[in-house]
């Protein structure tokens, strides 16, 4: 889905940091807030595909991947973006949830 320069570790602030200079810098906006939770359902279903083929009964289909970490660090990336655009600092939402 993108490819940024990211050192090895990185905070949740940073990464969302990440993710809004790579939309000001190459993307238009933020899709709107409903728009974005469509994309994040689509995908988790991506991500659960992966699963179910990896992990469950489910066999590889002729010329599907094995991209798991592609498909999580996608879900991760809609995630970032939804906070973003609704003003929620992860970091500090993750630590009430701990």
């Amino acid at each position: 889905m993108l490819h940024l320069i990211l050192e090895s570790t990185m905070t949740l602030e940073e990464a969302q940091k990440q993710v809004d200079n790579w939309i000001k810098t190459y993307g238009v906006r933020y899709f709107n807030e409903l728009t974005n939770m469509a994309i994040l359902t689509e995908e988790v279903g991506e991500l659960a595909k992966v699963m179910a083929r990896v992990y469950g009964e489910q066999s590889f289909k002729e010329g599907e991947k094995n991209n798991l970490s592609d498909e999580l660090a996608d879900v991760l990336w809609i995630l970032l973006c939804i906070a973003n655009q609704t003003g929620i600092d992860l970091t500090e939402a993750f630590r009430k949830n701990i």
